[in-house]
């Protein structure tokens, strides 16, 4: 299918994960994908799988700093022309006990779960709005409005996201610019299978995670970014300041 032919999307944190599957997902569905990745030996390796230079660029990008995302920008619009289509994915996982975190750990966990989510909307929000279109789909988290205890600042971190995600889309709905934002619950990244292997007993704890979900597994990363593909589409023109919840079901449940 051509779902997205014709469009230019960037991606951030694109090297591997959730990121990489959006990625791959928006080059089976015709689109010219720019991998923003701070990671950029990942991001070429990546981009080499998923297609060609004739559709796939891949740019070096720290999320936390303004002017690393817009040189991004002007390198994908050199390249491809404009940005019909941002996933602001980047994101890294800091949980602390809040009595004990760090200054560094807060900032830290600011400075890549929010502000570069902001960094990358900025960055694209001008020509979207001159254009009179554009699409931004920010990968929040269950996180965003659901609370496991020990994972401080995170979660207020990703709240902040699906603020942020319902401020612009009201602000720029007049100019036909959506902002969306996708919420995935357990997905079966690299990210994942770490914490698993940090604990005691590695395979006790993916069973106790996959007791815990009710359709008994966890998601894949191919079934978030089909989501993505959706709301970055024409299929999606109505759908606006809003998130989509990806967790088999998960945060709907009541109690164990």
């Amino acid at each position: 299918m051509n779902r997205l032919a014709g469009k230019v999307a960037m991606v951030t944190g694109a090297g591997r994960g959730i990121g990489a599957a959006i990625a791959a997902a928006f080059v089976r569905e015709g689109a010219a994908v720019v991998l923003a990745e701070l990671d950029i030996a990942l991001a070429q390796e990546t981009a080499q799988k998923i297609g060609s230079t004739d559709n796939v660029l891949a740019v070096q990008t720290d999320v936390t700093q303004s002017a690393s995302v817009q040189n991004a920008v002007r390198e994908a619009e050199a390249k491809f022309g404009p940005i019909d289509v941002l996933v602001n994915n980047a994101g890294i996982n800091v949980f602390c006990d809040p009595l004990t975190m760090t200054d560094d750990d807060w900032r830290r966990c600011f400075a890549v779960d929010l502000d570069g989510v902001w960094n990358g909307c900025r960055a694209v929000l001008p020509g979207m709005v001159e254009r009179g279109r554009g699409s931004i789909v920010n990968i929040a988290s269950t996180h965003s409005f659901k609370i496991i205890p020990g994972c401080f600042p995170y979660p207020v971190a990703k709240h902040g996201v699906i603020g942020l995600t319902r401020a612009l889309g009201i602000e720029y709905a007049g100019r036909q610019v959506r902002v969306n934002a996708i919420a995935p619950g357990y997905i079966e990244t690299q990210l994942t299978h770490d914490w698993w292997n940090e604990q005691a007993d590695p395979a006790k704890a993916k069973q106790a995670t996959l007791d815990l979900q009710p359709m008994k597994r966890i998601g894949r990363p191919e079934e978030v970014a089909m989501t993505a593909v959706f709301l970055a589409s024409d299929e999606a023109p109505f759908i606006n300041a809003s998130c989509i919840t990806v967790d088999g079901g998960r945060s709907a449940l009541y109690h164990d």
